[in-house]
């Protein structure tokens, strides 16, 4: 192959599932919309301002509000939910590179697009300032199944693992029909 094509990659149904596990549990969890004041005074601790708002991770252009700690982790909710003081200003790629870990252990790893991998400038003072937030105000952590009572937990526990397993399904499904249309390809 050409060292200079790079095409497309297949793509994968079943490799939705992540994203389809995110949905499953960010559907059931609250979200608060903070106050204006509230927006304000969390941007203060970051060492910002309506103003002069950026990624807390790496300072470039703000492009979402990222959720500080998990709210799915290892499958499952963590009891974290959408409020003002689980969230920090960023950009989407600290977002996506971030993931569901630890912000302090991810900025200072090696993990591509981190702040440390990519060298960014200031990042003791970042580390502090999130670090300051950390312990701004205690985040609302909530015991899902216990809310919800054990039926309706394992009931939606069931309908999440059916959706994967109708993923896969379709996966295995889509594997079938690419191989005919292939074969049709070396037959015409």
């Amino acid at each position: 192959m050409h060292p200079q094509f790079d095409p497309p990659s297949r793509g994968s149904i079943a490799g939705r599932s992540s994203s389809i596990t995110a949905a499953f549990f960010q559907a059931i969890i609250p979200v608060i919309a903070p106050s204006d004041q509230d927006v304000d005074e969390a941007l203060q601790v970051l060492g910002m301002s309506s103003e002069h708002c950026v990624c807390a991770y790496c300072g470039d252009t703000k492009t979402e509000w990222d959720h500080f700690r998990p709210i799915v982790e290892k499958q499952l909710p963590t009891g974290y939910i959408t409020e003002i003081q689980n969230l920090v200003p960023a950009c989407g790629k600290c977002n996506q590179s971030k993931g569901n870990k630890h912000w302090r252990t991810w900025m200072l790893g090696s993990a591509p697009r981190a702040p440390f991998a990519r060298s960014i400038p200031d990042l003791n003072t970042k580390v502090d300032r999130l670090a300051a937030y950390e312990g701004w105000r205690p985040p609302t952590r909530l015991d899902i199944p216990a809310i919800v009572g054990s039926e309706a937990w394992q009931s939606h526990l069931k309908r999440w693992k059916g959706a994967l397993a109708a993923l896969a399904e379709a996966q295995t499904h889509a594997a079938e029909l690419r191989h005919l249309i292939e074969t049709h390809l070396r037959v015409a």
